[in-house]
């Protein structure tokens, strides 16, 4: 049922849109005027270092004036897998000239800024170009499809009072990203410096030995189980792949199994709690630890696995895999193939400093108690997330109402 005051429209009833032209490569330059592209839109803002495209003023002038940006032009992106995205123009992102696929939206006149906005953003529009759109590996949509578009509207100073509610969730999602920004931030920082001896901790002092990863760790790989005896049976053994490393966690949701009489003499492929594991192919940069709620479960081929001998700490030595001069080994050696791989010899014969057990035990903890900070911020941008999109359900569709003063 329509609530009491409000009118059931469609889009272009309350906004006005524009995609951009389509621009041919040939056009593209090194200056003049920035191209804005789907690329640079990201996070509701507008980032012009993840391009390098320019078209020329002459151009721009006698071709495209007309689609030149203005400050606040609210733009989404309307093509690949990220389509829907958001983002809006500030004053110091001009000039930019708008390149297919992003359009570009401007509140009619009885028609709120922010509202416009935050339905922009929603699900709600997201959801009903998903029952429009074109395209199977590239989809697309454009001005036709947003003619389509069905919304509920409130009188303008109920739309006013509901946009307002909104930005004030999205001022708290805006701070809790930048204190997660600055936090992931430090504790890079602090990788660069304690794991390099740039800066040594309170009562530790005196020179760290020369050595090779392997001289504090056992590192090896799975066995190469036979993809053929692969089963979804839920009582099965859980396989460890490269597939179901994500982000430093293991995800096993959807991870291939195996019937435990094919796993008779290969105890020392299992895993445990905190082993470090991490993608030899492919994607070099995965990587997760395991814990004891993964358990239990064995590793597949180019899938490494670090654990710590009595010389090392596990903690520090898989922070000392993820740091940036391990890492940067890591591209060099793989670099110039078409399937990037990584040996466990290229692994196990880097070069490292290696600090007293003592010292490397210090180091991780620091860095664990970083970890946590960033784990708790992002618990936290979650909620922030979930809480405000719970919200926009009930305020967008009038199932609570807002008090107008």
């Amino acid at each position: 049922m329509l609530p009491e005051g409000w009118r059931k429209t469609k889009l272009p009833e309350i906004a006005w849109y524009q995609e951009g032209p389509g621009l041919r490569k040939w056009q593209f330059q090194d200056h003049g005027c920035k191209v804005l592209n789907i690329t640079n839109i990201e996070y509701g803002k507008i980032n012009k270092e993840k391009t390098n495209r320019y078209i020329s003023w002459e151009e721009v002038d006698s071709k495209y004036k007309h689609f030149l940006c203005d400050e606040n032009d609210i733009v989404i992106a309307s093509s690949g897998n990220s389509y829907c995205k958001h983002g809006i123009i500030k004053s110091e992102d001009l000039p930019l000239v708008m390149n297919t696929s992003v359009i570009r939206f401007k509140p009619h006149s009885g028609t709120s800024y922010g509202f416009l906005n935050q339905y922009l953003k929603s699900s709600f529009l997201k959801s009903q170009i998903d029952t429009l759109i074109t395209g199977g590996a590239q989809p697309n949509f454009g001005p036709s499809h947003l003619e389509q578009i069905v919304l509920l509207v409130p009188p303008l100073s109920e739309q006013k009072k509901i946009a307002a509610i909104l930005s004030t969730w999205d001022r708290a999602i805006e701070g809790t990203e930048k204190l997660l920004a600055n936090s992931q931030q430090q504790k890079k920082a602090l990788m660069q410096q304690l794991l390099t001896g740039k800066k040594r901790l309170p009562g530790f002092s005196g020179e760290w030995k020369i050595g090779t990863l392997s001289e504090i760790a056992h590192i090896d790989t799975g066995f190469a189980f036979k993809s053929s005896e692969f089963t979804d049976n839920a009582n099965d053994m859980p396989i460890v792949r490269m597939s179901d490393l994500k982000e430093g966690t293991l995800h096993l949701e959807n991870c291939k199994r195996l019937h435990l009489n094919s796993l008779s003499g290969l105890e020392k492929f299992s895993l445990k709690e905190k082993d470090f594991i991490f993608g030899m192919s492919g994607s070099l940069s995965n990587f997760a630890w395991v814990k004891k709620s993964n358990l239990p479960c064995y590793l597949n081929q180019r899938v490494g696995r670090i654990r710590s001998k009595k010389t090392g700490d596990q903690e520090f030595i898989s922070y000392l895999y993820l740091s940036e001069k391990i890492q940067k080994e890591i591209e060099d050696k793989a670099a110039g193939a078409a399937q990037l791989n990584i040996s466990l010899n290229d692994i196990r014969s880097m070069k490292i400093q290696i600090p007293p057990l003592s010292e490397q035990k210090a180091i991780a903890a620091v860095l664990t108690t970083a970890d946590e900070e960033i784990t708790a911020l992002e618990s936290d941008l979650s909620r922030l997330r979930q809480e405000k999109k719970a919200l926009m359900q009930q305020l967008l569709t009038g199932k609570r109402r807002v008090t107008v003063d």
